[in-house]
C-alpha cells in the first residue's frame, strides 16, 4: 500500500497551527480543501480529553454549518483520531492565511460559548453524556492564542 499523504509530515516537527492537509477534486468538481486545526503539538503536549473535543466538534459544526459567508462549502468538521485537533473539509480552493479569519472567528465563539451544546441529548447524538463545555472554551482560549500569533511555521508544514 502507500502511504497516505499525511503520514509524511514528520510530525515531531509539526507546531500547533492551521495547515493545508490536502487538496481534492472529483473529476471537474470544485475543490475540496482539507484543513489540519492543530490544536496540540504532536508527541509533546497531552492529547485533547474525548468530552472537550467532542462539544468542540459539536458547537464548532453548527458555528461553521450556520456561517453566513461559509455555511454552503462545510462539508466536514471532526476530530482527528490522535486527539490532537481537527479536520476541516471545505468546498474551496484556499489557502491556510486566507482561513485563519474564520478559524480564529470559530474558536471566539466556542471560547464565548454559554448556551446548551447542540445535539446534546440521547435523541440527537449517541454519546451525549460525554460533553465538557468548560473544557472546551478553555483549549479554545489556548489554541486562539496560537492563532492569534500565527508565522508561517503555524500555517505551512515543515519540510
Amino acid at each position: 500500500m502507500n502511504t497516505i499523504t499525511s503520514f509524511t509530515i514528520d510530525h515531531n516537527k509539526l507546531l500547533k497551527g492551521l495547515y493545508v492537509s490536502r487538496r481534492d477534486s472529483i473529476k471537474d468538481c470544485t475543490t475540496l480543501t482539507t484543513f489540519d486545526i492543530r490544536m496540540k503539538q504532536p508527541n509533546i503536549e497531552p492529547v485533547l480529553n474525548t468530552a472537550e473535543m467532542h462539544t468542540i466538534e459539536h458547537v464548532g459544526a453548527t458555528f461553521l454549518r450556520n456561517h453566513e459567508k461559509y455555511k454552503d462549502q462545510i462539508i466536514y468538521f471532526g476530530p482527528m483520531g490522535c486527539r490532537t485537533g481537527f479536520y476541516l473539509i471545505i468546498a474551496e480552493d484556499i489557502n491556510s492565511d486566507t482561513m485563519l479569519p474564520l478559524i480564529t472567528e470559530l474558536f471566539e465563539f466556542i471560547a464565548n460559548y454559554d448556551e446548551l451544546i447542540p445535539g446534546a441529548s440521547a435523541v440527537e447524538c449517541g454519546n451525549f453524556q460525554d460533553m465538557n463545555l468548560n473544557m472546551a472554551k478553555y483549549e479554545s482560549k489556548l489554541y486562539l492564542e496560537v492563532l492569534y500569533n500565527a508565522t508561517v511555521a503555524n500555517l505551512e508544514y515543515p519540510n
